[in-house]
Formats: structure tokens, sequence, C-alpha cells
């Protein structure tokens, strides 16, 4: 996964720069959202680059979404780009730099309806078990297989975000109950239950690569691993497994909630799992449930 470069802000829009550093001390912004926001301030300004905030009007905003739609940027970063330009115009306002919102006058074009992708059973099976598959008899190789395993099984197992995942420490882990505490966007805490096979596989990586403090998941040089050697890594395994390498680690997060539903878990323990501020957020996977019923209807009624 390439990471995008940001343009700088100029030094003196000290606007933007007080807006970001209260998005980080007093909002608990995670550095994902923090990222996001200085890239939609940072490609407007370069859209706009003599523009003041204080006297930019809607017109200026419509512009700027008619340039993204020209570029064929996709409605949900458009929706992003503005939902950053509209959070910081709303700060602008609070602080008194600014006697309305402009961009409350802009409308934005509706989100595109998509169902997320996931795995089947034997497809996710076929995938958690590759690593092992791989293992070679150097030690640093083999810890680091069953490193992979344990990740990709905790991903199914918990159903965990990415940064969820990659944030976790040894001490989150609770064996004995089966439970991991996670930290998941807007600083919320949960925890969520870990299933037998994904504490078995972080288990034997502990046992061989010798992690008892500290970081759960480590690189090479014994430091946490990153966003990147996950996504680097995933990718590899779904090669080698013959699924589409495309797939990414929500992937997993994806499957995990399709099967639990598909089973018939109700919808708000799969909210209380995922981390879901708003119940809305996970209805998506109940169209994803629907779809199959559908299919699965098509395929086997004699008088569909």
């Amino acid at each position: 996964m390439q990471e995008e470069i940001i343009p700088p802000l100029p030094q003196e829009d000290s606007l933007a720069l007080s807006f970001f550093n209260t998005l980080a001390s007093g909002r608990n912004c995670s550095a994902q959202t923090l990222r996001a926001y200085r890239q939609a301030l940072a490609d407007f300004r370069s859209f706009k680059p003599n523009l003041s905030w204080k006297v930019a009007t809607a017109d200026d905003f419509c512009s700027y979404l008619l340039e993204l739609m020209k570029r064929k940027s996709s409605r949900a970063t458009i929706r992003l780009r503005f939902a950053a330009l509209r959070s910081f115009f709303n700060y602008l306002t609070e602080q008194q730099h600014l006697s309305s919102n402009v961009l409350k006058q802009v409308s934005l074009p509706k989100l595109e309806k998509s169902l997320p992708h996931f795995l089947t059973l034997p497809q996710v099976t076929e995938l958690l078990e590759h690593p092992t598959k791989k293992e070679k008899t150097k030690q640093a190789t083999v810890w680091m297989g069953a490193r992979d395993t344990a990740i990709l099984e905790l991903f199914y197992s918990s159903g965990l975000r990415l940064s969820e995942l990659i944030g976790l420490n040894i001490g989150d882990l609770d064996l004995q109950e089966e439970t991991v505490r996670v930290v998941g966007k807007g600083s919320r805490e949960r925890i969520v239950p870990v299933g037998s096979l994904a504490i078995k596989a972080i288990e034997k990586y502990r046992h061989l690569a010798k992690v008892n403090q500290g970081p759960l998941f480590i690189n090479k040089s014994r430091n946490r691993l990153s966003a990147t050697a996950i996504w680097q890594m995933l990718k590899k395994y779904l090669r080698e497994a013959g699924l589409p390498a495309s797939l990414s680690p929500h992937t997993l997060r994806h499957s995990f909630a399709t099967h639990l539903l598909d089973r018939g878990a109700d919808l708000r323990s799969v909210q209380s799992l995922l981390g879901h501020a708003s119940l809305t957020t996970t209805q998506i996977y109940t169209h994803v449930t629907t779809e199959r019923l559908k299919q699965a209807y098509q395929e086997a009624h004699p008088r569909a």
C-alpha cells in the first residue's frame, strides 16, 4: 500500500494549524483522520492557492467540487474531502473567525451504495492456513510464519480494524478469559472475544518469537509491526492462495461480520463486536446476507 504524498500547508496558514492542534489534543482524532483532514485542506489549497479561508465563498467550493468530479474522484473521496472542510469551517465559525459556514450551501453527490467484499468460509480457511504451509526450517522464518497466522486468525476471529490490531500490546490480551481489549475510533474501548484457534495461534507465535511485553505483533527488528507490512503480508498470502490480491485487511473484518449474521447472530451484538457507534453502519451487512439468500433462492427454487 503506497502512502499518498500530502502537499504541505503554507507556514502562514495559522488557522489550519490551530484546527489540527485542536483535533489532535482536544478531540482525540486518530492519526488516520488527521491525515485525511490534512490532505483535504492541502488539496483545496492547491486548487485555490491564493484564496484566504476568511473570504472563501460557496461558489469557490462548488468549483472545487466540479474539479474533483473532472478528476473522476469517487463519491466517497469527495464526501470525505468535504467532511474535512466542513469540520474546519465549523471550527472557524466556533472561533468567531467567520460569521457562518458557507459549506452548508454546497450540495454533495450521494454516496454510492456498495456492498462490502467478503470471503467464503472455504476461502477464509485456505487463507488462514497458508502461512503454516510456508514455514521453513529457520527459526526466524518459523516465528514470522506463526506471527502471520496469528494476525490473520485474530483479524477473522475478532473482526478488528487494521489500526486496532497494530496498536495491540501484550497487556491487552487476556488468554484466560479469551478476550482482547481494543481501542477503536474516537478512543472508544471495547472488549472483544477471541476464538480458541486464534488464541492457540497467538500462543504459538509468542512462544517462538519470545514476545512477553510491549507490542503484540513485531517485525524482524522487534519493533511494532506497521500497517504497510501487514498489507504486504496479506497480499502475498492472497496471491499464493489463489485469491484476489486486491482484497484488503478489512475484508477479513467484513467476512467476520457477514459470517456471524449468516449463522444467526443478532445485529446489536455484531454492532458491539465491530465497535460501530451507529447501528446504521452495521446494517450494510444485512444487505449482504439478503443478497446471498436471494441468490440461493434463484438458484434452487423451481419457479424462481
